[in-house]
């Protein structure tokens, strides 16, 4: 939601299209370094734009932190979720978490649930979803009745939510970069620099994210 309502001010104010496709980060990278013709690299996390840049998939300089994520424990049942008792408790047949390994909010999932020590008795309640969007899904459509999700997916949602310290997991710091394919693409290069701009951070800030460009 943040990314097509930031995609419309772009259009708004330079006439240009910003055509997005969303899914894991991890499944994205894998993607960019077989050929896919993206021009923007928006991941979920810092270490695959940083290692695109490194292999020559992208343009070293461009890189910078557009967003830092937080991750949240969402139901849509208003009385469901209630801090981190819920996970103890765990009066819930599944858990929805993203894929850890494409998906960085799904690692810091579990981070989350290393450090309140139970990863042993939540692991039977897992299903897992190959990105963040799928996993909240899962939790939406009530094929899960609870998940942990990107807190911007459930700003202005009805239901019940706890967000884990952020002591509990590594700071999801997502990182955008001009990939080559784009390196000639003056649209590209203008969407990266509104993305800085105060209009979209104050997109990125409504939707629950903090932010390196106020």
């Amino acid at each position: 939601d943040p990314a097509k309502e930031i995609a419309a001010a772009f259009k708004g104010k330079t006439g240009h299209d910003a055509a997005l496709s969303f899914g894991s980060s991890g499944g994205f990278f894998t993607q960019i370094k077989q050929a896919a013709p993206f021009d923007v690299f928006l991941s979920a996390d810092d270490e695959r734009p940083r290692a695109l840049a490194q292999d020559g998939f992208a343009v070293a300089d461009t890189r910078f932190t557009y967003a830092v994520g937080k991750l949240a424990l969402w139901s849509r049942a208003a009385d469901v979720v209630k801090g981190e008792d819920t996970l103890r408790q765990g009066a819930f047949e599944k858990l929805a978490v993203a894929n850890p390994v494409a998906a960085p909010y799904g690692a810091a999932a579990v981070e989350v649930i290393k450090a309140l020590g139970l990863a042993d008795a939540l692991k039977p309640k897992l299903v897992e979803g190959a990105s963040i969007g799928q996993t909240f899904q899962f939790v939406e459509t009530g094929n899960a009745e609870v998940g942990f999700v990107a807190r911007s997916q459930i700003v202005g949602k009805a239901g019940s939510s706890w967000l884990p310290p952020q002591t509990l997991y590594t700071p999801i710091r997502q990182d955008a970069i001009l990939l080559k394919t784009g390196e000639t693409n003056d649209a590209a290069k203008a969407f990266l620099a509104f993305l800085k701009s105060p209009e979209a951070c104050a997109v990125i800030v409504k939707f629950g994210y903090d932010v390196a460009c106020r």
